[in-house]
């Protein structure tokens, strides 16, 4: 058995003895794909295992999550810090290989992926934003950024939506970066995929604009090198390389059926292989030629990393301005003064403004100073109100634009967004309207689960935005996102909320943050006076208006967004009762409930139980804050097509009926 086979047997049975040792695990994919991974760690992959956070090295995928087991064999074949015992523990409590890939859990995973076509859309940002780098800072002599963004994509993850969503467009930019490999392997849980998936893949990606290269033997090492050879070939084009592979490869009952997908093979089976591939190494031995694989990829490795550390000195001789741009956005640094036109802004006395049109003067403020903030919608950028008017439009022939065109691709934008996140070197964001966050939903949860910097913009965010109707009119969604952990819900009331909950967005980078924006004008009602003060959205929660505030309250109404104004009003109608009103606007539960107990509870006191929520959407959660002798106001079933106005009245957002909720519980 020569040496390339040595190696490529080690992979296939690594991967099916730890899913042997963990009673679990997909072991089908991992046994079928060793070679190509194999060729591409040893001749293509650019990567250095003692830095695996060097800027430029080529970032690899694994889109098919479900075979997260052959990704952890090659990185502890090629020296990453993942050792035999990490392997041994695979999908066990607390491990470093856990049953999908996670970022930020074992050095070496690019992404979090397992739900199919998130790694697919992830790579095609991830792409973007090398295109975006390149364009900016390369010259002659200098490629300060040269990377390529591989993937593994399943027949599973070419089935899903999102993939479509994020080939078109990947196709249409031209992202000539992005090399994809699909594992052809025809199975999937429920069988052959001649039941469901009989599409012609190859003619499907041409059409999107990708190059094609099909009927790759999946265990012919030379064909499988020539054609990530071919592929890099392809400049202007992203490639899809269609991989002809047999699950569970070698199995001599199982190769080629469902049964070698998501379940082990079972010791006897196991061993039964190891005999028809002649294998004579025990589970979890590692021949000692692997030795050489390991100490090569090392080496490679550090050279790669050591030649860019040169060009980079040489860069900073030759365009030092150039140079410390570059250094601030690879390390995720703001720009000095970044928020000093945000801060302009903010002191402008606006008395009426729709959220989403104070947060266009957020982005364009922060985007004239922070050159690593990127962006856009799904076709909504006049409606979102999230153009920067100083940027060009990311395309082919402009691929320095920070201004992001995604077409009618929610999902896919949410992944893509993520997928720029995960690069490193920029701030994204992505908008649409709130009632279709629900596409974007799977791509949200798994930002959040990765700690990902990411901005959403949800505008048009109740019943109030009037005659599109119950159709575009959003009652679950503030609910649905607010359920997710990790992920910060702001709702802001008025213009300086606006600006105030962008900072934040932009300062807090430990997760996404969600902007709950108006289509609707509202007034100004805050009177804070710093951008980033404890009285506003940087608290969660505060006052915002009382009847008298040098006695304790009686009576607490809790708002957020355009509720907010509405509440205060209401609550100067009461003025002639003989009871002490207050209103506290809300725009962050997350934010409210991290502030210390001392906080809370001077805002929400405990001895006060009268207290009233209101806010156009569901309801469920509300009880939390009005306690069990509380009323909440807000809306249980669909909308009406009408002028906003009506249809708040309609379902019961007007100052008469919260005043007369008011005195049910007086």
């Amino acid at each position: 058995m020569d040496f390339d086979q040595i190696c490529i047997n080690t992979i296939r049975f690594l991967c099916a003895d730890s899913v042997e040792k963990a009673k679990s695990g997909h072991p089908g994919a991992p046994m079928g794909l060793s070679p190509l991974m194999y060729v591409l760690w040893k001749n293509h992959l650019k990567f250095n295992p003692e830095n695996p956070e060097w800027f430029n090295r080529d970032r690899f995928i694994l889109s098919a999550g479900h075979a997260s087991i052959l990704l952890y064999s090659m990185l502890h074949l090629s020296g990453y810090d993942l050792s035999l015992d990490d392997l041994k523990s695979f999908r066990q409590l607390h491990s470093k290989t856990p049953g999908h890939p996670e970022f930020g859990v074992t050095k070496g995973v690019e992404a979090t992926t397992g739900p199919l076509g998130q790694g697919f859309a992830n790579g095609i940002g991830i792409a973007i934003a090398e295109k975006i780098l390149s364009t900016k800072f390369n010259r002659p002599s200098f490629k300060l950024v040269d990377h390529y963004t591989y993937s593994v994509v399943s027949d599973g993850d070419l089935m899903e939506g999102i993939t479509s969503e994020a080939g078109s467009l990947a196709g249409t930019l031209k992202l000539g970066k992005i090399i994809y490999f699909y594992d052809k392997n025809n199975i999937s849980i429920d069988g052959s995929t001649d039941l469901t998936f009989k599409e012609d893949v190859a003619t499907r990606f041409l059409a999107y604009g990708w190059d094609v290269q099909k009927n790759i033997d999946a265990n012919n090492i030379e064909e499988i090198d020539k054609s990530i050879e071919n592929a890099k070939k392809t400049i202007n084009k992203p490639s899809l390389i269609i991989i002809n592979s047999q699950i569970g490869f070698g199995s001599p009952n199982k190769a080629g059926k469902e049964s070698s997908h998501g379940e082990p093979l079972g010791e006897e089976e196991v061993e039964l292989t190891r005999k028809n591939l002649k294998w004579k190494y025990k589970p979890f031995e590692i021949p000692e030629q692997l030795d050489d694989f390991k100490n090569s990829c090392i080496k490679n490795g550090d050279k790669e990393e050591s030649e860019w550390e040169e060009i980079l000195k040489k860069f900073q001789m030759n365009f030092p301005i150039e140079f410390k741009e570059f250094k601030n956005i690879i390390s995720n640094n703001f720009s000095e003064n970044w928020d000093s036109l945000l801060k302009e802004e903010f002191k402008k006395d606006i008395k009426e403004i729709a959220t989403r049109s104070a947060s266009s003067v957020a982005i364009n403020a922060i985007s004239e100073k922070t050159p690593n903030f990127v962006g856009g919608s799904a076709d909504l950028a006049a409606s979102n109100k999230t153009t920067m008017k100083n940027r060009t439009i990311f395309q082919p022939d402009s691929s320095t634009g920070t201004n992001l065109y995604f077409g009618i691709r929610e999902h896919a934008m949410g992944a893509i967004v993520s997928g720029i996140s995960l690069h490193k070197g920029f701030i994204p964001f992505a908008a649409t309207f709130l009632v279709f966050s629900d596409y974007m939903r799977p791509a949200i949860r798994l930002a959040a689960l990765s700690q990902l910097h990411v901005i959403y913009v949800f505008t048009h965010d109740s019943i109030g935005l009037g005659e599109d109707g119950p159709t575009h009119q959003p009652i679950s969604h503030l609910l649905s996102l607010r359920s997710i952990p990790n992920l910060t819900v702001i709702r802001p009331a008025d213009y300086k909320e606006t600006l105030s909950s962008w900072y934040l967005a932009m300062k807090r980078n430990t997760g996404p943050t969600a902007l709950i924006l108006t289509r609707q004008d509202v007034p100004s009602i805050s009177k804070y006076m710093e951008l980033d003060s404890k009285q506003g959205p940087y608290s969660g929660g505060y006052t915002v208006y009382q009847k008298d505030k040098n006695m304790p309250p009686e009576l607490i109404i809790i708002s957020t967004g355009s509720e907010v104004s509405l509440s205060v009003r209401s609550a100067i109608k009461m003025s002639d009762l003989d009871i002490n009103i207050r209103v506290v606007s809300m725009p962050s539960w997350e934010i409210f409930l991290e502030q210390p107990k001392s906080y809370q509870n001077s805002v929400l006191p405990n001895n006060v139980k009268k207290r009233i929520s209101v806010e156009a959407g569901s309801t469920i959660g509300w009880d939390r804050f009005v306690g069990s002798e509380g009323k909440i106001i807000g809306i249980d079933r669909f909308g009406f097509s009408a002028p906003g106005k009506i249809v708040m009245d309609e379902l019961g957002f007007s100052e008469e009926n919260i005043i007369n909720v008011c005195k049910s519980i007086l």
